[in-house]
């Protein structure tokens, strides 16, 4: 909990505009709770408010997580300045967009039905693919730059970087076939909150565990240098590892999905 409060108190120090914007996402998602209560309006058999409660937990946790590293770069305030603001306002305005589709009842994604939600969509496009080349950029900065961080851990959030990448990619691979379900329609039975089809392929899954990589695979290596007393290449040899497992983890989970089959059926 005191690691916590730490990335809170440093992010709102270095970049109070970002903070703030990570607070609005989490307050977006404390709300959310309430509006599925009181609005019993469904969107492909669940209720429409909990496409935006799971998207701003987790938008919120990544902004925050960018706001937190990038003070270990040896960045220019200026150009520390422009990440934070194409990170934090490209999400905010993402979940703008899927909040008013929510209160308009319209599906935010994969939506072309008029031409006002097929814009809308087109932005929420551009936003993401601005995210996608901030993320390209910081594995390759992670690579040419020294960190203010131990080698273990940088080493491990160029890794957690790079299946991220690829955990956005197969968001391309949603766009691209406008659906996030194989081989079914999307909707249907799903699991509990996060309607994870239970009776076919859904590329949400890989999509998920994919773009959490830059906390898990960094968290892993933290642990394992405050914890694990040993040689900095047996640490390496361990976060590599780990490292491999989590993004086979990930590839099987679309893999899976790409072949119609459920995670949990």
């Amino acid at each position: 909990m005191k690691h916590l409060k730490a990335i809170f108190k440093t992010v709102k120090r270095e970049s109070p505009i970002l903070y703030l914007i990570t607070m609005v996402l989490f307050t977006g998602a404390v709300l959310s709770i309430p509006a599925m209560l009181m609005d019993d309006r469904e969107i492909m058999g669940i209720n429409i408010w909990i496409k935006p409660f799971k998207f701003f937990i987790s938008t919120a946790i990544y902004t925050l997580t960018v706001g937190y590293i990038i003070t270990f770069y040896p960045f220019s305030n200026l150009k520390s300045h422009i990440i934070r603001n194409l990170v934090s306002w490209t999400m905010l305005f993402e979940l703008v967009i899927i909040t008013i589709q929510a209160i308009r009842g319209e599906l935010s994604h994969f939506n072309t039905t008029s031409a006002l939600n097929g814009i809308l969509f087109g932005l929420m496009g551009i936003f993401i693919g601005i995210n996608v080349l901030v993320m390209v950029f910081m594995a390759f900065e992670t690579v040419r730059c020294k960190l203010k961080l131990s080698k273990v851990i940088q080493y491990a959030l160029f890794l957690g970087w790079l299946v991220i990448i690829f955990g956005s990619w197969i968001g391309g691979q949603m766009i691209e076939q406008m659906s996030h379900n194989v081989g079914i329609q999307d909707g249907g039975e799903g699991l509990p909150l996060l309607n994870w089809s239970t009776i076919g392929g859904d590329l949400r899954v890989a999509h998920f565990f994919g773009l959490h990589s830059i906390q898990i695979i960094p968290i892993f290596a933290f642990f394992i240098t405050k914890k694990v007393k040993t040689s900095f290449k047996i640490q390496i040899l361990l976060v590599s590892v780990f490292a491999l497992l989590f993004a086979s983890f990930v590839f099987y989970t679309y893999y899976q999905a790409y072949r119609g089959l459920p995670f949990i059926a």
